[in-house]
């Protein structure tokens, strides 16, 4: 098998990652709910997964840093917890139904909503975000990156003009976390929703929230939280707020085990080698005919996250997909990708797209491998 859906989750992880998980579910108790060594074991290894990823991630401190099961929990934590009847909220055509939902839900409940749309490249202009502002606007939701183009936001211009016009940005980087830079401070990031599967290389059933000092979130959830057992409140201090229940300790062991392995190699190291696959495959196959491929590529997108999504003239992506998987052992992913206002962008509604994307974990052969089966499959779809 050559595999080229990292951008779906890292099936190619350090061993470190799972040698924690197992290491942690023969060893680790429940944090918060005990004094005894198997739960303070427990708790000191979701604290120094919470300082690991509040320094990764440019956070104001541990203790601002909740986990959740994914990026989707996260999301929804931030649109129930911020959005109110009458506030005007904004998005853009470029995210996913992760962001959409959440946000249409509140539509639904009184909440205005104003879409960004994206151009015939998948790109948005953040000139229409200052336009898009209003007196009574709440909130900014803004995906780092394209999980269908790989088209990359810029995340501190964004945040220059939310904070210069009082409104509060939810950045969503589960396509770019552990991949690019990422940093909420200098990116003026109020709410960051992530995903630990992906890019971080850790475990699924991982995920969290950063909030900047001082935000606060009404609870998506509310329950156990191992403090102020006897209050019929739950617990309003971070991180408690956002985690009621008990914690995924052996997928946060392997969380840790992750983001420690991308910070001894160096991201920005990795990165460039996922690039340079990137690049090197998109080479090879924007040459073949009848090959069209979506995103761009020009010299201002040299910041771009390791994807290619394409298709094959007409043919259904569904096919083309199964082709890969079938004659030539590579798994790509076909199809919406859970992005709907995207692929009407790029007029791809009815076809979706095929999308290969990569890790610095694949190797020259596979790419090169995979680049010749898009051409076998490009030239039979022309006969």
């Amino acid at each position: 098998m050559i595999y080229l859906d990292h951008a779906a989750t890292t099936v190619l992880k350090p061993r470190c990652v799972a040698e924690a998980v197992a290491e942690a579910m023969t060893s680790l108790g429940n944090s918060g709910r005990g004094a005894h060594g198997a739960s303070l074991g427990a708790s000191r290894l979701v604290y120094e997964t919470r300082a690991l990823l509040s320094d990764f991630f440019g956070a104001d401190g541990p203790e601002q840093v909740a986990f959740t099961a994914n990026a989707t929990m996260a999301l929804n934590m931030a649109a129930e917890g911020l959005v109110e009847p009458g506030d005007h909220v904004i998005t853009t055509g470029m995210e996913h139904n992760s962001v959409l939902r959440p946000l249409y839900r509140k539509e639904r409940q009184g909440a205005e909503l104003t879409i960004l749309p994206a151009d015939k490249r998948g790109c948005i202009s953040l000139k229409d975000l200052e336009q898009a502002i209003r007196p009574e606007t709440k909130a900014f939701f803004c995906t780092h990156a394209s999980n269908v183009t790989g088209n990359v936001n810029d995340l501190a211009r964004a945040g220059e003009i939310c904070r210069r016009h009082g409104i509060l940005f939810v950045a969503d980087v589960s396509q770019t976390g552990g991949i690019l830079p990422v940093d909420m401070k200098a990116m003026n990031v109020d709410v960051l929703c992530f995903t630990g599967h992906k890019g971080l290389l850790g475990p699924q059933g991982t995920g969290g929230i950063c909030l900047r000092r001082g935000i606060r979130l009404r609870p998506l959830l509310v329950g156990g939280s191992g403090i102020r057992s006897y209050e019929k409140e739950h617990p309003d201090q971070m991180p408690e707020a956002l985690e009621a229940g008990t914690l995924n300790v052996h997928g946060i062991a392997g969380l840790h085990a992750a983001v420690s392995c991308i910070r001894q190699q160096g991201r920005e190291k990795l990165f460039r080698r996922e690039l340079s696959l990137m690049q090197m495959f998109y080479e090879r196959v924007s040459r073949l005919p009848g090959v069209i491929i979506y995103g761009d590529f020009g010299e201002e997108a040299a910041v771009r996250a390791p994807i290619v999504s394409l298709n094959l003239g007409q043919e259904d992506s569904a096919w083309t997909a199964g082709e890969l998987s079938a004659r030539f052992g590579i798994e790509t992913r076909a199809g919406a990708h859970c992005a709907p206002l995207m692929h009407r962008a790029l007029g791809t509604e009815k076809q979706g797209a095929v999308r290969f994307s990569f890790s610095h974990m694949n190797t020259e052969a596979e790419v090169e491998a995979a680049a010749d089966a898009v051409e076998v499959l490009s030239r039979e779809a022309a006969l």
